[in-house]
């Protein structure tokens, strides 16, 4: 059974940092994607970052961009996302999805709350 554990949310002020850890188990991150989402209350999920496992290559989001990076230590089958200078409009519920071949799956999400 694969499983996603994400976890390294909390409340933290306005310009400050968090980093949020996705685990895998069940499966390895050997030629997969994995990504970052997000979903702020009262607004659709939207994709913040996401990283290939094969190659390293990664996107981001325009409004993550030069504040958010995305890595993984696939020995341990653990994406990281470190999140600095944080706004209150990163507040949300971040999930981890990793997608391969043989299909798709969602972590349970981490509660990130900026305050000002």
């Amino acid at each position: 059974e694969v499983q996603l554990q994400a976890s390294g949310g909390g409340l933290v002020q306005a310009g400050g940092s968090l980093r949020l850890s996705c685990a895998a188990s069940g499966l390895s991150f050997d030629d997969h994607a994995i990504g970052w989402f997000r979903q702020a209350p009262g607004k659709e999920r939207e994709g913040v970052s996401c990283i290939s496992s094969s190659d390293g290559s990664t996107y981001y989001a325009d409004s993550v961009k030069g504040r958010f990076t995305i890595s993984s230590d696939n020995a341990k089958n653990t994406v990281y996302l470190q999140m600095s200078s944080l706004e209150r409009e990163d507040t949300g519920v971040y999930f981890c999805k990793v997608v391969g071949i043989l299909g798709s799956y969602w972590g349970q999400g981490t509660l990130v709350t900026v305050s000002s």
